[in-house]
């Protein structure tokens, strides 16, 4: 992408920059507890620890996954909740109030003290901010998408899924810092938890430096700001040819909605013409992205590393934060360079079968060579443990390219205005659900199925998410006014009528204008 390109549209990579500190936030809570519950501390102070010092296993597990997926549960509720919220006050405001939402779910969790009613203000914070972040990641995707042109709609969506990265990242190695600095006491968790507040501060504070949404405004009849916000985020006058093309699109597709869709409630949203496989797409595309093992592996990074011989926190933590590292850079190769070049479907297809590839890999290693149970607490790790790591860093770089940032790609693209705001909401509902679902499992299935589990997510990889991925309509390049047609709501003759008489009546009214001025 040249310089005038970047230039052209620095308005909008500013908006997305600040929308989607709401999205380091949703990487960062889901990268942290699982670093927090695997401090010796922590496991001390919450009764994680038999009588003569050992792990207790299956309390370690409970407590683990209780705190990893409570926050799942309360954000497929604040996801749910967004969609009437967005649709009535705004995606800036909504997103407002999540996000204030989300920081006092961060402030509960942060002044926790110990077992003594500290388990249950961590529980109860994380379901707060679950709440939050739940709503912030229905809104953001579809703000931002709403607000980016075409030809780099899909590089800009896809900064969800680097900034996703970067929380994980940031979350690692500040469990590794603490791990190798602070031994005992309370800071164990505060610093982890409070950090928290940092991200929110900056989104909370920059989204009062930005634009409503012009899809949104003229969805609501605020036609005038709708123009006016869209020749702001193109660094374009209000006249100029390519903002009238572009809001005559906007109003087409919004009048061919309300007059196809006019006393028709939220079930015609979900079950029109051309709108229920794009619901049913929403849903399944995060149910198989929750299932293909990315995120066991990144929520208990140091579980997995420590099931691969990576013995110690120190160790394991490290690992974990050298993936987050590979993770960060992978995706944005991907998003920067290959995302509007290589296609949607392709880009799955291949990232499926990769990754699904190297867990097979990794499964058959750690069976044939499996981790010493004599090794010493922080020794150097097997070659096996170390060629196994290598492969997952390997396997991040094809969920970075494809499944990882694509889903909320596709999704963004393929939802109208009218009912945008509630496909995100499904998506990410079915991404909390089954993200809930998964994190609430994985300690168990760390401990009880061994290398099977890694053979399970390469089965899941390869005959289910590839496959899917094969069926699914190209949007690479597309309009998000193309989508209706790509998808069956309107043919391409009735659209190009619609948008012509649109632009007709754009021409007659700023003539009409200039013959009032003569």
């Amino acid at each position: 992408m040249g310089t005038q390109g970047i230039f052209q549209n620095i308005r909008v990579y500013y908006l997305a920059f600040i929308v989607y500190w709401g999205i380091v936030l949703f990487g960062y809570d889901t990268g942290i507890a699982g670093g927090v519950v695997s401090q010796k501390y922590f496991r001390q102070e919450f009764g994680l620890l038999n009588e003569d010092g050992t792990p207790n296993v299956s309390r370690t597990n409970a407590v683990s996954s209780n705190v990893v997926s409570v926050l799942q549960a309360g954000a497929f509720f604040g996801a749910l909740t967004s969609a009437p919220l967005s649709s009535k006050f705004g995606r800036k405001w909504t997103l407002v109030a999540f996000t204030a939402i989300f920081s006092l779910g961060a402030i509960l969790t942060t002044v926790a003290k110990d077992k003594h009613g500290g388990l249950g203000l961590i529980y109860s914070g994380r379901v707060v901010s679950g709440f939050g972040v739940g709503g912030i990641s229905a809104v953001a995707p579809a703000f931002v998408s709403e607000c980016a042109p075409k030809e780099v709609r899909g590089r800009i969506t896809g900064l969800f899924q680097i900034m996703v990265a970067i929380g994980v990242m940031i979350s690692y190695f500040i469990n590794l810092g603490i791990s190798l600095h602070i031994k005992t006491g309370p800071k164990i968790w505060r610093i982890p938890f409070g950090f928290q507040l940092v991200p929110a501060g900056i989104m909370l504070f920059g989204l009062l430096t930005v634009k409503e949404s012009p899809r949104w405004l003229a969805s609501v009849g605020r036609n005038e700001e709708a123009v006016a916000n869209l020749a702001y985020l193109r660094r374009l006058p209000v006249d100029h040819p390519d903002v009238s093309h572009e809001i005559a699109e906007i109003e087409t597709q919004i009048e061919e909605e309300r007059a196809a869709r006019e006393g028709l409630g939220l079930k015609e949203a979900f079950f029109g013409k051309g709108n229920f496989i794009r619901f049913l797409i929403a849903f399944v595309i995060f149910l198989l992205q929750q299932w293909g093992g990315q995120n066991s592996v990144s929520y208990y990074a140091p579980q997995i590393f420590t099931s691969i011989g990576y013995t110690g926190t120190a160790n394991s933590l490290l690992a974990s934060g050298i993936y987050g590292i590979v993770k960060v850079v992978a995706t944005s190769i991907f998003v920067f360079f290959f995302v509007e070049s290589l296609g949607r479907r392709l880009s799955l297809m291949i990232s499926g079968i990769g990754m699904g590839t190297l867990f097979f890999i990794i499964g058959s290693i750690l069976k044939t060579h499996p981790p010493s149970t004599t090794a010493a607490i922080g020794a150097a790790p097997p070659p096996a443990s170390k060629a196994m790591a290598a492969m997952l860093y390997i396997y991040v770089c094809f969920y970075s390219m494809g499944w990882g940032p694509l889903p909320w790609v596709y999704v963004s693209d393929i939802f109208p205005t009218r009912t945008r705001h509630f496909g995100l909401a499904t998506a990410s509902a079915s991404q909390w659900l089954f993200n809930f679902v998964v994190s609430k499992v994985t300690p168990t299935m760390i401990t009880n199925l061994g290398f099977k589990i890694f053979l399970m997510f390469g089965t899941i990889n390869i005959g289910i998410m590839t496959v899917f991925a094969f069926f699914l309509p190209e949007t690479k390049g597309r309009s998000l006014e193309d989508m209706d047609v790509i998808f069956g709501a309107i043919t391409a003759e009735e659209r190009a009528a619609h948008i012509a008489a649109h632009e007709k009546a754009h021409e007659q009214q700023e003539t009409g204008s200039l013959t009032e001025k003569v």
